[in-house]
């Protein structure tokens, strides 16, 4: 059973999971289109920082950033063994039930170009391509999309 939890980002599993995340970004795009949060950025208090895990091994993590008129989830990641288990599902169910309790009524997220099975997952689950939002801009390497909740 997979169970989704907030914790704090610094737990030693959470954080590898974290350093794999940032490192696979980093070969798949360059320095400038990398726009995840580091570590101690995710215990901001406007952030909601969840983990998934089976029995006590942490499968996976995801964010919730409270922005004035939005939501935005953040730090989607899932350790290869654990993919194809409905893990981002699990984690993306718990960030819209938490956006949802905050009263965000539209969540918005930005994710690399090439990762088509994280563009499928965002698809399922009702999220469409829009255009730049916040503080991003546009790159080549982006996809900005974005759901009404």
């Amino acid at each position: 059973m997979i169970i989704v939890e907030r914790t704090d980002p610094h737990h030693p599993q959470a954080t590898a999971l974290l350093q794999q995340s940032h490192a696979l970004m980093q070969s798949l795009f360059p320095p400038e289109d990398n726009y995840y949060l580091e570590i101690d950025d995710l215990v901001s208090p406007d952030i909601y920082f969840f983990t998934a895990r089976e029995g006590d091994t942490f499968l996976g993590t995801g964010a919730l950033r409270v922005k004035p008129d939005y939501g935005e989830v953040k730090s989607m990641f899932v350790s290869e063994a654990a993919r194809g288990k409905g893990v981002a599902a699990a984690l993306l169910r718990q960030i819209e039930d938490t956006a949802r309790e905050e009263g965000i009524t539209t969540l918005k997220l930005e994710t690399g170009n090439v990762l088509h099975a994280a563009h499928r997952l965002y698809a399922r689950h009702g999220f469409t391509e829009c255009s730049v939002f916040g503080d991003y801009i546009t790159a080549n390497s982006s996809l900005f999309m974005e759901k009404k909740l």
